[in-house]
């Protein structure tokens, strides 16, 4: 079982697509960014509705309306994204099960028991490094490392092909337009 849901990897490869210059801020539908990874666009609308909630993204209103980044790709952390989508949850619960040995019944040594459990203490700490290596990336760190991996022309591809969508007029219905903003019935 995974600790950080899928909603984390697919919200971190759309927030990628909205990577650009902060003169011309990219802007792009639920539905372009759903089609465009082959993921289903329900799933992502949930997502952005999350990223939009902690102040991630922002929607963007007009013919070229969708979303955009609401902060620099610099200062969104990974981690701000894993708590944004998946929530601040632990990754370990003590269930002080420490404190139930059957051999001493209700006569447990106490001093045995004092502080916190020396299980939970390494989780914490695990937990606490995972933050922090999530934390030390931002959205701009993975941009950059796309970049480097893909060929020349690729992200010039991707703004092309989410622009043509943006000047192709389409017709929505009010619940997909719900959906491409956020909103909900």
């Amino acid at each position: 079982m995974a600790h950080i849901s899928t909603g984390v990897e697919y919200g971190l490869h759309c927030l990628l697509y909205l990577v650009s210059s902060p003169e011309t801020p990219r802007t792009a539908s639920v539905r372009d960014l759903a089609e465009l990874q082959g993921i289903p666009i329900e799933y992502v609308a949930k997502v952005f509705t999350r990223l939009q909630k902690a102040g991630l993204v922002a929607a963007a209103e007009g013919a070229r309306g969708g979303f955009c980044l609401a902060r620099a790709p610099d200062t969104i952390s990974v981690w701000d994204v894993v708590r944004a989508i998946d929530g601040d949850k632990s990754l370990f619960e003590c269930r002080e099960i420490r404190g139930r040995c059957a051999a001493y019944g209700n006569d447990f040594p106490r001093p045995r028991s004092r502080g916190v459990c020396s299980i939970h203490a390494i989780m914490i700490e695990a937990e606490q490094r995972m933050r922090d290596a999530l934390s030390a990336h931002t959205v701009a760190d993975i941009a950059a490392s796309v970049t480097a991996k893909t060929p020349s022309g690729y992200d010039q591809r991707i703004a092309e092909w989410l622009d043509s969508r943006a000047t192709t007029p389409r017709r929505l219905t009010s619940t997909e337009t719900r959906r491409e903003t956020g909103e909900t019935p």
